[in-house]
């Protein structure tokens, strides 16, 4: 079969494997469609925390099941999407009902080898009913269960959300706060950015540009913000989201970067703030999305704005990072 690995940063290749085999209690997953997000364009560029190289990327996945070891309960044929966050089961964070934050955590694509691959066997815990979705839409479930998983996330109460960063992250955030009847604002750096989730997503935006915090404090009545989730994944917006954080309103960080984050004490003390991480996502934020999908409210026809063959990755992705101002979500497919 064909798999994509990430050799070393900057260098991508296709290259051939034996098809994999499911094991007790697994699914072989014939992988159709793969999501590309921030992590994986991190992974190129050598700036993930997690990794280590060589690494076959892609863990927003969509495909059917081919075949099934012993003890599932699945069936051949369903089309399925993946959870990739694979959990032990037994630390303290998943006796504590978070396997999202698993000490023993292996995330497809990060951790271990992902499903930018033609065939994937995965335990069947991780395996997701996708049949009433597109085969598309059922590789876009991961990334929206992030910033459906970032939205609760957020403290409630409050007039004012602001969104940091209008890439997938941010905007599926954003979308799942506007279902909880908040009223997001979201900001980028890239105007074309803001543009799309004002023209075509229907959700207020602004450019993150010298009078940013000037714009931020006449959009509160100088207020700032109850709530403010940085999904960057840059270090020195996280550093500046603090203080767009109203006094006695939380930052939630969704982005993760690498490196050391500081704040000025005074300027997190004075707020009394509370700091929030908000890391993958868990089962019932994947089933949000998926009812959010069927009914309509998520938008995937606007959201996914590009698409690529898989095998075309090593020469396109390079410049589908130059052109991230005009891209949302790209679908690689086998």
């Amino acid at each position: 079969m064909r798999a994509i690995v990430c050799r070393e940063p900057f260098h991508l290749d296709v290259i051939a494997r034996d098809k994999p085999q499911p094991g007790p209690g697994e699914a072989l997953i014939h992988v159709r469609n793969v999501g590309l997000c921030g992590t994986d364009f991190h992974i190129f560029a050598g700036k993930h925390p997690f990794l280590d190289y060589p690494r076959v990327i892609g863990h927003e996945l969509g495909g059917e099941i081919v075949a099934l070891g012993e003890g599932t309960s699945l069936r051949i044929g369903q089309q399925v999407a993946i959870n990739p966050y694979l959990a032990c089961g037994h630390c303290v964070a998943c006796r504590r009902g978070k396997p999202n934050a698993c000490v023993n955590i292996r995330v497809l694509g990060v951790h271990v080898d992902g499903g930018m691959c033609e065939f994937l066997a995965v335990p069947q815990t991780a395996v997701i009913d996708a049949e009433a979705l597109s085969p598309v839409q059922a590789a876009m479930v991961e990334f929206l269960a992030v910033g459906a998983h970032a939205a609760a996330r957020a403290p409630k109460g409050g007039d004012h959300l602001l969104v940091v960063g209008a890439g997938p992250i941010g905007v599926a955030t954003a979308l799942f706060a506007k279902l909880d009847g908040r009223k997001p604002l979201v900001v980028d750096r890239l105007p074309a950015r803001v543009t799309f989730v004002r023209d075509r997503l229907g959700l207020d935006g602004a450019v993150a540009d010298d009078e940013l915090d000037r714009t931020l404090a006449d959009w509160t009545n100088g207020d700032m913000f109850d709530v403010v989730v940085d999904a960057t994944g840059s270090l020195a917006a996280m550093r500046r989201s603090l203080s767009f954080v109203a006094h006695g309103g939380a930052l939630v960080l969704v982005g993760v970067a690498q490196g050391e984050l500081s704040f000025e004490d005074p300027e997190f003390h004075k707020r009394e703030a509370t700091l929030i991480a908000s890391r993958n996502a868990l089962a019932e934020d994947f089933s949000r999305v998926i009812e959010a999908i069927k009914s309509g409210a998520i938008p995937t026809d606007i959201l996914h704005t590009h698409s690529i063959a898989a095998d075309e990755l090593p020469q396109r992705l390079p410049e589908l990072i130059r052109n991230a101002d005009s891209i949302l979500k790209v679908v690689a497919s086998f």
